[in-house]
């Protein structure tokens, strides 16, 4: 799909990268194409599924959210994986939750409030969800960079 992408749609593609709400107005300016060339390629890419929402980007820190982890579940079996990731995703403190190869089955991404709140996750949710056998956790110390994906 990445050759379907002509200049106007990469160029759309890299500031909405930057900056999901610019206006279409102002990215039309920027490339010197008219407001509805704009809205139409955005209204193209979105029912392709190559834009598939603008979300907001919430700041965790100041949330409350302290303590960020990656935590790799190995499991019982490999048949419980799909009924392990529908109850880790009951958990309103994951975020994010991948299938993997490796040593781990599933990789999860935690937001805590402190230490002792990512140990009740852990230890009070997670370790008693039928089919999980344990966990690794590594803590997060800050976040470098974090973007989408370049065309």
């Amino acid at each position: 799909m990445k050759d379907q992408f002509d200049y106007i749609d990469k160029q759309i593609l890299l500031q909405l990268r930057k900056d999901a709400r610019k206006a279409y107005s102002q990215i039309a300016e920027e490339l010197k194409v008219s407001n509805s060339l704009i809205h139409q390629r955005i209204k193209k890419l979105t029912s392709e599924g190559v834009i598939k929402n603008a979300a907001f980007v919430l700041d965790e820190k100041k949330l409350g959210y302290k303590t960020k982890s990656y935590t790799g579940i190995r499991l019982r079996e490999a048949r419980f994986a799909k009924e392990v990731m529908r109850e880790l995703e009951k958990i309103d403190e994951i975020v994010e939750c991948n299938f993997v190869s490796g040593n781990y089955a599933i990789f999860i991404l935690i937001y805590a409030k402190d230490n002792e709140h990512l140990q009740k996750i852990l230890y009070d949710k997670v370790h008693l969800i039928n089919g999980v056998a344990g966990t690794d956790t590594f803590i997060c110390f800050d976040t470098c960079f974090k973007r989408n994906i370049l065309i």
